[in-house]
């Protein structure tokens, strides 16, 4: 028995050690601006990971706001993010399920996640890979997260491409031209039909991963007499 509690002591060792070397450096609010045309009936809120040494603050925040504008022909508003700068070993910088769900495991962010990685190591190998909740019976730490390889063209549709994936928990993709789910992140691929919209919203809902917001578009009388509270105006005195 003294042999076989050493061995397991050794293959423990490494995992601690790794797991104490990941962590988060500093955190950053995103402020994203509304767009005052569309109505969001759902909020989300994200975090956002990156490793320094292949990414950095601006085009990561530049390219969510545009993937924040395409989702909101769903109803979508990204009421909340936050950039997540971190450190680990030189093995988790790439993405590989093995490693990333000890990184996943060792940060706990809040989901859904979008980590912005060095490479990939998957075989085959994508630019961005969305892990919903279908397809990760076998590694439920990454479920509803994102994964993005440095290179990635057209950053801002494919966080919005990967993102409803996750948020439908669908691999599904669509022939329909112009349509944000083809297979190929490209420009001019934007756009998203109602039931694509609808499994969105519903299966998100569902998963705890959007919330509905009120409709205030009738000042929060929703079509009576009793106005919604969540449409009034904060308690307090007046701004000057």
């Amino acid at each position: 028995m003294r042999p076989l509690c050493f061995l397991v002591l050794i293959l423990c060792l490494p995992l601690s050690r790794a797991d104490e070397s990941i962590r988060a450096l500093d955190r950053q609010p995103i402020v994203l601006g509304r767009d005052a045309r569309a109505v969001p009936t759902h909020e989300l809120g994200l975090e956002l990971a990156y490793f320094e040494e292949a990414w950095s603050p601006a085009p990561t925040t530049s390219a969510l706001r545009e993937g924040a504008t395409i989702l909101t022909q769903c109803g979508v508003a990204i009421t909340s993010a936050e950039l997540i700068r971190l450190e680990a070993p030189a093995r988790y910088r790439s993405f590989h399920t093995a490693e990333a769900r000890e990184l996943a495991s060792a940060l706990r962010l809040t989901k859904p996640t979008i980590y912005f990685m060095a490479g990939t190591r998957q075989s085959p190998s994508f630019d961005a890979e969305a892990i919903g909740r279908a397809n990760s019976d076998a590694r439920p730490e990454i479920a509803d997260t994102v994964w993005v390889a440095r290179g990635a063209r057209d950053l801002g549709i494919v966080i919005a491409h990967e993102l409803a994936h996750v948020l439908m928990d669908s691999g599904e993709h669509s022939g329909k031209t112009g349509n944000l789910m083809r297979e190929d992140t490209a420009p001019g691929n934007t756009q998203l039909d109602a039931a694509q919209c609808e499994r969105l919203r519903a299966t998100a809902t569902a998963n705890g991963l959007l919330w509905p917001l009120p409709d205030c578009r009738d000042g929060g009388l929703r079509g009576g007499t009793a106005v919604d509270p969540a449409c009034l105006p904060p308690c307090g005195p007046e701004p000057p």
